[in-house]
């Protein structure tokens, strides 16, 4: 029977999993079969898990988190699939816990964690674009969707905040729009320019939904080796802010003030500063970024 390894942060999402893992562990060990379980502090240790399970012979990894999990997961698979390109993949499932789980938001993945594990028990891999992210002397990897401008800071103010809610990301979202003015960007798409001037956010989507429900990309698709761009432009304080709940809704592509478009490489340049941003929810700055998206690049448990 396959073995499957399970990593587990008992502290994410301020001790929830840890509680949550008390009632999943039977529930697993009844619907997957034995099990590995590796106790994790910091993402930066995911990689030697994952390198110890697969050199004894697993090939199955499932997390117990959210999407700052999937993020860490996500770069240490792909670096470990790499590694061994002639030798079966390692293949991924997440089962969601946290504030966030946008990921899994816009998979229809459910949220109550005994049926997610009852679920991803019968989930079979299915080949998953990822994005690949470098700006300046960094690259990273990205599952659901990496963004440009006002999102940095929201991301910042989230990971800062001590204690998460439902309503932390759009608090956050809210108190940044109060206080961020539009970035001069230059952005092009698969090599053409497409966009320059104030931009509010750039958002690079392989999945639809970000910030704690919000359908920014609402018509991405995972497996079709395109990311989805959204663009909102400068435009007046009050009117974005009138305009926030659109994204709940999906309807907010019609805006005058948003761009869409599709492409398989996107890159925004800061013209007089860097730009913030954020992969996953988990928030940098750079001055150049490119964003690549690589298809069929993960086998994923859905």
């Amino acid at each position: 029977m396959t073995q499957t390894l399970i990593i587990l942060n008992p502290h994410a999402a301020g001790g929830q999993a840890g509680r949550l893992w008390q009632k999943l562990e039977p529930v697993l060990w009844k619907s997957l079969g034995k099990l590995v379980v590796a106790v994790t502090q910091h993402p930066e240790e995911v990689a030697v898990h994952l390198d110890k399970a697969y050199a004894a012979g697993l090939t199955r990894v499932i997390s117990i988190g959210g999407d700052g999990t999937n993020h860490a997961l996500v770069n240490a698979i792909v670096a470990l699939n790499n590694a061994h390109p002639d030798e079966p993949p390692m293949v991924y499932g997440n089962i969601p816990v946290g504030t966030g789980r946008d990921w899994a938001r816009g998979s229809g993945v459910n949220f109550k964690p005994e049926v997610a594990a009852r679920w991803i028990a019968h989930a079979q891999p299915r080949p998953t674009d990822i994005g690949h992210l470098r700006f300046d002397q960094h690259q990273q990897h990205f599952l659901n969707i990496a963004s440009a401008g006002l999102s940095g800071e929201v991301g910042r103010r989230v990971n800062a905040s001590s204690t998460r809610r439902p309503w932390t990301f759009l608090a956050a979202t809210i108190s940044t729009l109060l206080q961020h003015h539009p970035q001069q960007m230059r952005v092009e798409l698969d090599g053409n320019l497409w966009y320059e001037g104030g931009a509010y956010l750039v958002a690079v989507a392989n999945g639809t939904t970000f910030g704690h429900g919000m359908k920014i990309a609402p018509t991405a698709q995972v497996n079709d080796g395109l990311f989805d761009v959204v663009l909102v432009e400068a435009m007046p304080r009050h009117e974005i802010l009138r305009a926030l709940y659109k994204v709940y809704n999906a309807t907010h592509l019609v805006h005058p003030g948003v761009n869409f478009q599709r492409a398989r490489q996107v890159d925004i340049t800061g013209i007089h500063s860097p730009v913030g941003l954020e992969m996953d929810g988990e928030n940098a700055t750079g001055e150049h970024l490119t964003f690549t998206i690589e298809p069929d690049k993960l086998q994923l448990l859905s």
